[in-house]
């Protein structure tokens, strides 16, 4: 794919995500990729995969529903209007169309009888069910560990430098082989630049939740540490971990269940810490290589800022 072309549009999806409470005109969206209005809409489909109207309306409900779930002290109306509906109404109508569900079912999934079928489903194939989105007790306080089969849970509040980095997209979401292919590149890159495999701090930026999210939807941006004197060029890109107080979750285990403590710093550990997360996404810092290993070992970071 022609960078300019990627990079245009990566910069109307950081406009899109920075905007989801507002109205948004596709002639607005279209003014910050600097492409004619006639051909930016059919660019967008075929860099993204879908339509810019499709791509609002999806990421609008998936942010609503994270904060339906994560706050529960907000009533659904404060919602709704939050994330840039006109009504609770016209909030649960949508919500019902695409999820199967009303906002309330999803908020209490023990009252939902039987499994429905949304428009998440059949225009992306996903299974959505409510209880998925509350993950078994996993930690409620700084600190403390505990042992759930093959998983040692560890939470803590840790202060980080800030950290330059490379980094390079998953072309396909949290669809593994994508996600694999992009280490590889990266990996070839940091040799390539005097970054031994063995030495390198390996950082991913995970943007959505993929019990939400369809999986090739969710955006997973893969990254390596880097000194200041390296030149980072086109298809990689420079970036930042910014500096700042994280709560920092330790994870040991199968792929499968690092939704569950990733849910858990959410629904568990944030409401009584006096933080909230910041608007920067979670990061997952890779202790090791799952596929030499067939367990992923890692840290879970997700950035804070004070109630």
């Amino acid at each position: 794919m022609n960078t300019e072309y990627k990079k245009r549009i990566e910069r109307v999806i950081k406009y899109i995500e920075d905007n989801l409470n507002k109205k948004l005109s596709l002639n607005e969206v279209s003014q910050i990729s600097h492409f004619s209005d006639f051909h930016f809409h059919r660019i967008f489909k075929g860099v993204v995969g879908e339509t810019v109207n499709d791509y609002i309306v999806r990421r609008r409900l998936e942010h609503a529903i994270n904060i339906l779930i994560f706050k529960p002290e907000m009533s659904i109306t404060d919602v709704a209007l939050g994330n840039g509906f006109s009504s609770s109404a016209n909030f649960a109508k949508t919500v019902k169309i695409y999820f199967g569900f009303s906002p309330s079912e999803i908020r209490n999934p023990e009252t939902v009888k039987d499994s429905k079928i949304g428009k998440i489903f059949s225009k992306y194939g996903k299974d959505f069910n409510p209880r998925d989105l509350y993950p078994n007790h996993v930690t409620n306080q700084v600190a403390k560990q505990t042992s759930l089969g093959d998983k040692m849970i560890k939470v803590e509040i840790k202060e980080l430098e800030e950290r330059l980095v490379c980094t390079l997209a998953s072309a396909s979401g949290y669809r593994p082989d994508s996600i694999f292919e992009a280490w590889d590149k990266l990996n070839q890159w940091a040799i390539a630049n005097a970054i031994k495999t063995n030495e390198q701090e390996r950082f991913a930026f995970c943007y959505h939740n993929p019990t939400v999210t369809p999986i090739d939807k969710c955006r997973y941006i893969a990254s390596v540490v880097i000194g200041d004197s390296i030149q980072v060029n086109p298809p990689f890109t420079l970036s930042k971990i910014p500096k700042g107080k994280y709560a920092v979750l330790y994870f040991k285990g199968s792929p499968e269940n690092t939704i569950n403590a990733q849910l858990g710093i959410y629904s568990d550990w944030l409401p009584g810490s006096g933080f909230e997360p910041d608007e920067f996404p979670m990061l997952e810092h890779y202790l090791n290589d799952v596929r030499n290993d067939g367990y992923v070992e890692m840290e879970i970071f997700v950035k804070l800022k004070k109630l």
